[in-house]
């Protein structure tokens, strides 16, 4: 959308896929004989299968708002909805543009379509809940990305819900908010979550979890000899090991390659996940992985939280910026539970895959206190302020 990169680019290409062997179809699968193990497609054709794997995926949900179906109203979830958007963009100079949700995807469009259309549209961004990101960062770690969002021209509705959409002649021209509240709008991007694609699963009689597809460690369905992965099955939380929809490319990618060693003979259980992710709004970078504060209290943990400011580099080198992290711990156990960053940089916003190392290997806040990490001037802050040993230092005195 921003002109970075070309579709093909993000696609796997078939010749790629065919050298190595693999046939590739373009067809639909219309049913499935799991007893006689056939695949029937809708341009007619029969494959036999020993294995079959499902990766069926999600689509955007869009909740049941009147006006939702008006010309003008977008979702963003693939390449074809990416070109719809790009082409509604190109072909308007000005105007105004509603965001429904503040959630990574839309946080991230939004800012996109400023830095490539500067001063062109006003945008806006509903969001239910009292912060962008609400499912990445608590509320005090949300405070300096909402200030920095709205000094780059972005206007934030948090706690607004929105009522019902009105256009004119079959286009969107206005959202209206249960507050009363209404906002002009010539398009509008709908980016409230996904809904995973279980239709096929279903009519076959596959076991259905809560978020999607019921699977085992190995990636296996209720039929041994059907397995699934990605955003169409149901993941389980390492922490709590409760099911959660887990809808991220990560787990997506490594559940696909499980399932190949699994054929291949290897049994390595899939580990659950921590909902790592991450996302870049303008030069701010914004990562997250395991527990917040506020969902580690409703899963009945008792958090202790420590919030260290950091830099870049040392404070003597020149370009200097500012980042800061949070950590959760859980008080009965002392155990790293969780993490968020806010920074200025990227490159510091990558300290959270060692947040996350550090929670599957069950390090505690007596352990980090000892942490060190690899450090030079230009790299990092000083020794002495390693963020993470400082936030477990924190947390220690409060314990």
């Amino acid at each position: 959308m921003a002109g970075l990169v070309t579709n093909d680019s993000i696609v796997v290409p078939d010749k790629m896929l065919e050298g190595m062997g693999v046939t590739v179809l373009r067809d639909e699968v219309t049913s499935v004989d799991r007893q006689n193990k056939k695949v029937v497609t809708a341009g007619g054709q029969t494959l036999d299968f020993d294995k079959l794997y499902l990766a069926t995926g999600a689509s955007s949900f869009v909740p049941p708002i009147e006006g939702k179906d008006l010309k003008g109203v977008m979702t963003l979830r693939g390449l074809d909805d990416a070109a719809v958007i790009k082409d509604a963009v190109a072909g308007r100079k000005s105007g105004n543009i509603v965001f429904i949700g503040a959630g990574f995807i839309s946080m991230e469009v939004a800012s996109l379509l400023v830095e490539a259309t500067p001063e062109s549209f006003n945008i806006s961004v509903v969001e239910l809940l009292d912060r962008p990101l609400p499912l990445m960062l608590d509320g005090d770690m949300a405070e300096s990305l909402t200030t920095y969002l709205q000094e780059k021209g972005l206007t934030l509705l948090t706690g607004e819900k929105v009522e019902k959409l009105h256009g004119k002649d079959g286009r969107v021209e206005e959202v209206e908010l249960t507050s009363g509240k209404k906002i002009a709008a010539d398009m509008v991007f709908m980016n409230v979550g996904v809904r995973p694609n279980v239709g096929l699963a279903q009519e076959i009689g596959l076991e259905m979890g809560q978020f999607g597809i019921k699977v085992n460690e190995f990636q296996e369905t209720s039929d041994a000899d059907i397995m699934a992965g990605g955003d169409c099955v149901e993941k389980y939380h390492y922490i709590t090991q409760k099911p959660v929809p887990g809808q991220l490319r990560g787990p997506a990618v490594v559940q696909g390659r499980l399932a190949a060693k699994r054929l291949a003979g290897y049994d390595i259980a899939f580990p659950g996940v921590l909902d790592a992710g991450g996302c870049k709004m303008f030069n701010m970078t914004v990562t997250a992985t395991g527990l917040s504060e506020e969902s580690a209290r409703r899963e009945g943990f008792e958090p202790v939280t420590a919030i260290v400011d950091s830099r870049s580099k040392h404070g003597m080198i020149p370009g200097m910026k500012p980042w800061k992290i949070k950590l959760v711990f859980d008080r009965a156990t002392h155990k790293l539970i969780g993490g968020q960053i806010v920074s200025h940089d990227i490159a510091p916003a990558r300290e959270i895959d060692a947040v996350t190392a550090f929670i599957l290997g069950g390090r505690t806040i007596e352990q980090l206190t000892t942490f060190t990490s690899a450090c030079n001037p230009d790299i990092s802050s000083e020794p002495s302020a390693e963020p993470i040993t400082i936030a477990a230092e924190q947390a220690l005195q409060k314990l």
